[in-house]
């Protein structure tokens, strides 16, 4: 079988918004392996949906014969990335990063193959940029900057009118300079990242022609919109989904991909599964509540990535038995692992929150919403009740009984109980 062109493969499934070089990278990919970078700055311990798709593209890269490099931003952290944003960073202490760069780290490893004889390499650019000398930088980097045309990039040309720092107008230099350091060390020849990164990219492509006079190359991966409200995929109203565990239960990670909106599963199919275009295609294209079949598939695919096959399984089966399967029939043919899995289980499979018996102590039913985690306020948990949204192992609570004492009958509480809060959220409350 012949070898697919991995700048093609990325192109196909939507992976690249804008090229420096599209021909000339194509080219390249045809005649040897691409060592290939991109940058992740350190500004919190765990990495959230957003950082999927650079991930992904990442993983591509390794599955196809070329070797990626994930860029820990260690030094560029310290001083933040105004790309994007209305306002500046808050400034990390090391101390901050280091612990950030733990969290992360084997996130982004799930990814790509580190170990056991891989190609991929994860680094950090602090080992180059903390013992830079000013002065020397300054004269042997500084001079191949303009400040005219750094000054006309949107990265910084969106900034200043709110007011932007000589800290952070270094940035693009410092990533810029990321890129020379990889060419000269790794013989990197491509550095991607996200749409907002474009400025930065090509900054980074005229050091390496003005300083060694060699070839290099930029890609960026487009931002991904809500299609409803227009906030960045992976914004939720209660914040992120992180791929910690912690953050983001992978109950509520499944859940998330699963009610994704129906104009995106094409694309999202293609960007976050490794499934072949024509079995992507044929599933966005089922019709009517089969293509929750597809939104399935999706979450089973991306939560086995971000957690594990295990995690997707019982993931899968408690929203299985939570809401009814998509499929019964099984009409929907799939290549993927979750075929084979059976929507039966458990309930522990949901997610749950323990309490002591103390903690239920004159408590009413909203407050119990709030203590499983359903509600952030009582208010909230108030309005949720009174507008028929609350349920007890199924059973939906009055509209005026917001303030009944769960200890009390027909709440009365012990041992466990099913909470539910709306259509799609789930919590297993065990009481000990």
């Amino acid at each position: 079988m012949e070898k697919r062109n991995t700048y093609k493969i990325l192109a196909e499934r939507g992976f690249i918004y804008q090229c420096t070089d599209e021909a000339g990278l194509t080219q390249l990919f045809d005649q040897e392996e691409v060592t290939a970078y991109i940058g992740f700055d350190i500004t919190a311990d765990s990495l959230h949906v957003g950082h999927l798709l650079p991930l992904m593209a990442l993983s591509w890269l390794d599955r196809t014969g070329h070797r990626p490099i994930t860029l820990m931003g260690v030094g560029t952290s310290m001083i933040g990335d105004p790309s994007g944003r209305a306002d500046s960073r808050k400034l990390l202490t090391k101390e901050d990063i280091s612990r950030n760069l733990e969290g992360i780290r084997p996130q982004a490893a799930r990814f790509i193959s580190l170990f056991a004889g891989g190609r991929a390499l994860m680094l950090d650019n602090s080992d180059w940029l903390m013992g830079l000398n000013y002065l020397e930088f300054l004269r042997d980097i500084g001079r191949h900057f303009s400040v005219n045309r750094m000054l006309a990039a949107d990265c910084y040309r969106q900034r200043l009118e709110q007011g932007l720092t000589f800290m952070e107008f270094n940035y693009m230099v410092m990533q810029a300079y990321d890129f020379l350091v990889l060419s000269s060390r790794q013989g990197n020849k491509l550095q991607m990242g996200g749409q907002d990164q474009w400025g930065n990219i090509v900054a980074g492509v005229e050091l390496i022609r003005r300083v060694t006079g060699d070839a290099a190359y930029g890609a960026t991966i487009p931002l991904l919109l809500d299609p409803k409200t227009g906030a960045k995929f992976g914004k939720t109203s209660a914040g992120a989904v992180w791929l910690d565990k912690a953050k983001t239960p992978v109950y509520d990670f499944y859940q998330f991909w699963r009610n994704v909106d129906d104009q995106q599963v094409h694309s999202l199919l293609n960007l976050f599964t490794f499934l072949p275009l024509a079995e992507t295609a044929r599933l966005a294209a089922l019709p009517d509540r089969l293509l929750n079949r597809a939104k399935e598939i999706l979450a089973y695919e991306v939560t086995a990535l971000c957690h594990s096959p295990e995690e997707a399984a019982l993931a899968f089966s408690a929203s299985s038995r939570a809401f009814g399967e998509a499929d019964p029939a099984g009409e929907v043919e799939t290549s993927s692992a979750v075929a084979g899995l059976a929507p039966a289980g458990p309930a522990a499979d949901l997610p749950t929150v323990r309490l002591k018996a103390s903690d239920l102590s004159g408590a009413t039913l909203a407050d119990l919403f709030v203590l499983a985690g359903l509600s952030a306020s009582k208010g909230e948990a108030r309005r949720l009740i009174r507008q028929g949204g609350a349920y007890l192992d199924e059973t939906p609570a009055g509209p005026d009984e917001e303030n009944r004492p769960v200890r009390e009958a027909p709440w009365s509480v012990a041992g466990e109980v099913v909470l539910r809060a709306g259509k799609k959220r789930y919590k297993k409350v065990v009481v000990e």
